[in-house]
């Protein structure tokens, strides 16, 4: 595999860094210290800085005020945005922009898209159901009324809808289509209750009751929500790998002069150990990632579908990510604790990126399915 990024990536990449080079990771009260939600709002004026750069539009066409740039891209800035736990729907945002240029009626795009690529309109999606453990898509109904659309059911832990503008949430039909639906945030017969993700951001709970769409806000074409639901996990990789950097290379610094008989702690055999094999962890992430943003960006082919590879990368990033911080704290002894100290901000992200859109185990199940049902022999 050529892992070499292209120019036009690359140059997302130094545009990413100099945006959030000014992000504090603790701009934010502590989830530890805070019974709530840490903030009610995203951070606009962030949000604007990415608008500014043209971060926002990175992934749409030139026709809808975009770079034309792929998910490869997406997935470096968002690696970027961790390494500061940037408290912004960049990825919900991009992902949700992304189906709606690939699926929605050309209508539809062009009314969005060119408000997302300017910063004027948020958008995030329900990818979780009820539990988290059932499909996103069964969780609500989707029924035909003449031309509009009639959906009924629940989602819990939508990220950012308390903010956004737009809603993208999955129904199924009485005939076992999948339909995606954009709802806006105050549209009647949806209410939202807040619930509180590990990382302490503001969460809802959605309750549709008979909310009634017109056509051109339902997308009803086949595979818009599997290639969603594959966007926002190879995004959340992304996070996972930015976080789990930073936080070794956090670990790094600190062991490098944290002395114990008279010596950097760094020197110990043991600790050299557990931060290699954590260095070992993040280059599989890695690379697994940039392989199933390769499948999602190239449509090239392959033994298994591209949801295997996806299904890969979330086993790495769930289980490595969560090692890293558990290291890291183990290493930075009572000192990883203190609230005063950014490392446990991380691991409460970890956790957070570690279970969303479902933990290893879920995708080690997905994964097996694929195998079974396309057998490499």
């Amino acid at each position: 595999m050529d892992f070499t990024f292209t120019e036009e990536q690359q140059a997302a990449v130094e545009a990413a860094k100099a945006v959030f080079s000014g992000t504090a990771p603790d701009a934010v009260p502590s989830p530890a210290l805070t019974p709530g939600a840490v903030a009610d709002d995203l951070d606009r004026p962030l949000w604007k800085r990415l608008a500014d750069a043209g971060l926002l539009g990175l992934v749409l066409t030139p026709e809808h005020d975009g770079a034309g740039l792929d998910t490869t891209a997406l997935c470096l800035v968002l690696r970027e945005s961790a390494r500061v736990l940037a408290r912004v729907p960049l990825l919900e945002t991009c992902a949700v922009a992304m189906t709606v240029e690939r699926y929605a009626p050309d209508t539809t795009a062009a009314d969005l898209l060119p408000r997302v690529a300017r910063g004027e309109l948020v958008l995030t999606a329900a990818p979780n159901g009820r539990s988290g453990h059932d499909a996103a898509e069964l969780a609500v109904t989707a029924r035909l009324d003449d031309t509009d659309w009639i959906l009924d059911g629940t989602q819990n832990a939508v990220p950012w809808a308390h903010t956004a503008d737009r809603i993208a949430v999955p129904a199924h039909t009485a005939d076992g289509r999948t339909v995606l639906a954009l709802i806006p945030r105050t549209h009647t017969g949806l209410t939202l209750a807040e619930q509180y993700s590990t990382s302490g951001e503001l969460l809802a709970a959605l309750t549709l009751d008979s909310v009634r769409l017109a056509g051109t806000d339902v997308i009803d074409t086949d595979g818009a929500w599997d290639w969603l639901r594959g966007v926002l996990a190879t995004g959340t990789c992304a996070l996972a790998l930015g976080l789990g950097e930073s936080v070794l290379a956090m670990t790094s610094q600190y062991t490098g002069k944290r002395e114990q008989f008279g010596h950097p702690v760094a020197t110990f055999q043991a600790v050299a150990v557990q931060t290699a094999d954590r260095y070992i962890d993040l280059r599989a992430m890695e690379v697994t990632l940039w392989q199933a943003a390769w499948r999602i960006s190239t449509g090239a082919g392959g033994p298994l579908p591209p949801a295997a590879d996806i299904a890969v990368a979330k086993i790495w990033a769930s289980e490595g990510v969560r090692r890293v911080v558990q290291t890291a704290q183990h290493l930075h002894g009572g000192f990883g604790a203190d609230t005063d100290y950014p490392l446990h901000r991380y691991h409460a992200w970890a956790k957070q990126l570690e279970l969303a859109l479902g933990p290893a185990a879920a995708h080690e199940e997905a994964l097996g399915d694929l195998l079974a049902a396309h057998p490499l022999g």
